[in-house]
């Protein structure tokens, strides 16, 4: 006689149980040849469901010897048992396992899933087995859907969808009618008669009378072995007349230490439509599981977009402040007290000016203080003699008429451009129109010609009341003396500020042979409040990332929840050869699969608040970045990735019988 298909030697099985030892079963010999059609008879507590998962390697003996064709299962690693599960054993549960989420269809199909068969030969299998057994009606029908019969029919199905060439029965008529009962048996003894090996537990000793041989088992130990005459049993070469069994040729091959599988997209793909599933059959925890990203990502690219629409802004209003300039001052220092009395900055230095590259406008400057009058009315003023092209260095803005020209320095004109506090201290209580008016500045008549909108200033809101005529002027009229207070150059946008400082310095240098000036570079102030909006910006968004992380935190406690909740789900998965692997895998994808579902709503998400914002703040709006879009996306999937592990990790190491007795 040839190696028996499965021999037990002496094995034996204990439970910790607090502080003592629970031993179920106790050196258990058993041979069981192919092609046999046994019962293990016995009560409740006797031993005999611990014997089953350990002959469907489910389970581990504490010692003693389990062979299968000769080759020792005990120092099999736990996917190489997984293998043995995949390809030669079909388990047939009382309880049904059925997933929820699944088609009667799906589930029959899940062990070719983990085998690595194409979906095309999935399709084919699992239609003719569903023919078979006659639920061609039902099959794209849940579980819920389905009798008890008809479910144990898919259990049926689903067991022998990989050709398993041996099926495992716990108690399979212990949830059906007689009917139903009576049919499953019947299809187990058609099973046995093509050549299969069938083993039933059971309690019911008619059940058991229907097998070839009973084995009755109490309080661990095998009580008898009833063998009934002309059972089957395993030729020389251990093979039944349907054909091979598992030999060591197999086993030391490593034939089931992976699936038959090629390539990496295809697992991945039946990953992702298991997770897939997964999430749409509860999408309720679903949702919540990725309501933290969602308010995690929509805040970070809210925040991001906030800051840089406020940076924009910020830089837009210094922008017309004119700071992208630098005023020249006589005197080699700020408050030198010789200053008054350098001449060497004269107009024909803001002359030359002008002509260099990075020069956007150049205006000579002069000032004084003087008294203004219209009518009863009289204030004091700052008289600010400039020329045609302060307005663009300055950023000033008409709000009403116009500015003077280059012939109006040149000729001396009369003319006076006011600003809006003027306006207000000299024509509001009259609500007369400033345009053409006449007003005296000292003794010296004016005309009103143009007036400008209020500006910020760098500093605040200024109250001076400030007048803008010819440099010329001022200085034949007012000052009698031809040198120039400074010379405001407002520098190109694309040009470097320090740059440009350097370079003035060394022109001016040159031109007066030493440096009897000194630069006021007005773009720290620019630079000043950028960095104090970039500093805010940093501190909203770090806040923001906090409840991203807070939200990957929410991610991983709900998906250790889901673990638990689905135990007996990644018992049956492991039952039917779910490797460690594809069990971590399909938890892991799942997470990553929330995460990216969510940072994908979240964006949606802070795309509305940007519309809804600019509906309510038209002067201001939301400036997205693709960039931060990008990251956010990449940032969902990294969470899913860091808080998806542990969970995933902790079900890829669950026991597969510890699992399947969950419920």
């Amino acid at each position: 006689m040839g190696e028996a298909l499965i021999r037990l030697e002496k094995l034996r099985r204990e439970f910790r149980s607090g502080d003592s030892t629970v031993v179920a079963l106790k050196d258990i010999d058993l041979t069981i040849e192919t092609g046999e059609l046994v019962a293990i008879i016995g009560a409740s507590g006797s031993g005999k469901s611990t014997l089953m998962h350990i002959l469907g390697c489910l389970d581990r003996p504490t010692s003693g010897s389990y062979k299968i064709c000769g080759e020792e299962a005990s120092g099999f690693s736990a996917d190489a048992l997984a293998g043995l599960r995949r390809e030669y054993f079909g388990f047939i549960f009382q309880k049904y396992h059925l997933l929820s989420e699944l088609s009667a269809k799906g589930n029959i199909e899940i062990p070719a899933v983990y085998a690595g068969i194409s979906a095309s030969e999935r399709d084919e299998r699992s239609s003719r087995l569903i023919g078979r057994l006659g639920m061609e009606t039902r099959a794209h029908h849940r579980p819920n859907q389905l009798s008890g019969g008809q479910q144990q029919r898919v259990s049926i199905a689903r067991a022998l969808m990989n050709d398993a060439e041996i099926i495992l029965a716990d108690e399979p008529t212990g949830a059906l009618d007689t009917n139903s009962g009576n049919e499953v048996l019947a299809i187990l003894r058609e099973l046995q008669q093509e050549g299969r090996t069938v083993i039933i537990v059971t309690h019911d000793p008619s059940i058991a009378a229907r097998a070839d041989r009973i084995i009755e088992i109490r309080d661990g130990r095998i009580l008898s072995d009833t063998r009934k005459p002309e059972t089957e049993t395993c030729d020389e070469t251990g093979e039944a007349s349907r054909g091979r069994t598992p030999g060591q040729d197999d086993l030391a091959s490593g034939r089931f230490q992976a699936p038959k599988r090629t390539g990496v997209l295809g697992p991945l793909m039946e990953a992702f439509g298991m997770a897939a599933r997964s999430m749409w059959a509860h999408k309720l925890r679903a949702f919540l599981t990725m309501l933290g990203i969602i308010i995690g990502i929509a805040s970070v690219v809210s925040v991001v977009a906030l800051g840089q629409g406020s940076q924009q802004k910020v830089l837009k209003n210094i922008s017309s402040l004119g700071t992208n300039s630098l005023e020249i001052f006589a005197g080699r220092t700020f408050g030198d007290v010789r200053s008054g009395r350098i001449t060497t900055l004269v107009v024909d230095d803001a002359t030359q000016m002008a002509k260099l590259p990075y020069a956007m406008a150049v205006t000579p400057t002069v000032s004084t203080q003087e008294t203004i009058r219209y009518g009863a009315i009289e204030s004091n003023a700052q008289v600010n003699g400039v020329s045609e092209q302060y307005f663009s260095a300055k950023g000033l803005v008409l709000a009403e008429g116009q500015f003077f020209d280059a012939q109006s320095v040149h000729s001396y004109a009369q003319d006076v451009v006011i600003d809006d506090n003027t306006r207000k201290a000299l024509f509001d209580e009259g609500n007369a129109e400033p345009l053409g008016k006449i007003v005296f500045v000292g003794t010296v008549p004016l005309r009103i010609i143009g007036v400008t909108k209020a500006k910020q200033s760098g500093f605040g809101s200024s109250q001076r009341l400030s007048l803008y005529l010819p440099y010329t002027t001022v200085q034949a009229r007012f000052l009698g003396d031809s040198t120039l207070r400074s010379i405001t150059l407002r520098v190109r946008d694309d040009f470097d500020m320090d740059y440009a400082q350097n370079a003035v310095t060394q022109f001016l240098t040159q031109r007066h042979g030493s440096k009897d000036f000194y630069i006021l570079n007005t773009d720290d102030i620019r630079e000043s409040i950028t960095s104090t909006t970039q500093t805010m910006s940093i501190l909203i968004g770090s806040i923001a990332v906090i409840s991203l992380i807070v939200g990957g935190i929410g991610v991983m406690n709900i998906m250790l929840v889901s673990v638990s909740e689905r135990i007996a789900e990644i018992g049956v998965r492991m039952a039917v050869g779910a490797r460690q692997a594809d069990i971590l895998r399909q938890f892991l994808i799942e997470a990553i699969l929330v995460c990216l579902v969510g940072g994908i709503v979240g964006i949606g998400t802070a795309l509305g608040f940007g519309v809804a914002f600019s509906h309510l703040n038209s002067s201001f709006s939301l400036v997205y970045s693709t960039t931060s879009i990008v990251a956010a996306v990449l940032c969902s999937c990294f969470i899913g990735i860091a808080f998806g592990y542990l969970p995933a990790r902790n079900a890829s190491r669950l026991d597969p019988v510890v699992a399947l007795s969950s419920e």
